[in-house]
């Protein structure tokens, strides 16, 4: 069960991650109609992703790396990387949505110009740990209460 709530949160950060290419593919074309959908979309999966790694963590606890030790570095670099910049992406994203509720596109567009290639770095990295963690993971168990 817990592989099956990592694929599902998996496929739900993928998805978010194409959502938000989507969304901005359709603002660069000037629709101001299907850029919010999709972009919202894109949040809502990414908020789905996060309810399921952290069912995922909460049932079934964390995978340690095991793998080889000349990767170690790299692997944790990468994943200090995406942890520290998805800590970051949550209030990042929910400042665009307000700024963009609000009508206020000029604070709007130059913070999307950082948060997109955060997001999608991060949806991408987490692609990466996870795939590293299947071959080189090992369970710590559940957490006990």
């Amino acid at each position: 069960m817990g592989q099956t709530l990592g694929d599902i949160a998996a496929a739900l950060i993928a998805l978010s991650g194409i959502a938000v290419i989507i969304g901005v593919i359709f603002i660069r074309r000037g629709d101001r109609v299907w850029h919010p959908r999709i972009m919202l979309t894109a949040t809502a999966l990414a908020a789905l992703f996060l309810v399921f790694y952290l069912l995922k963590w909460g049932l079934y606890g964390t995978t340690r790396y095991v793998g080889p030790e000349e990767w170690r570095g790299a692997y944790y670099a990468l994943l200090i990387s995406h942890t520290l910049l998805a800590a970051i992406n949550g209030p990042l994203v929910i400042w665009l949505i307000y700024n963009a509720v609000k009508g206020r596109f000029n604070i709007h567009k130059p913070w999307a110009r950082w948060t997109v290639p955060i997001w999608l770095y991060v949806a991408a990295t987490g692609w990466v740990i996870d795939l590293v963690l299947r071959r080189y993971g090992e369970s710590t168990g559940s957490i006990r209460f």
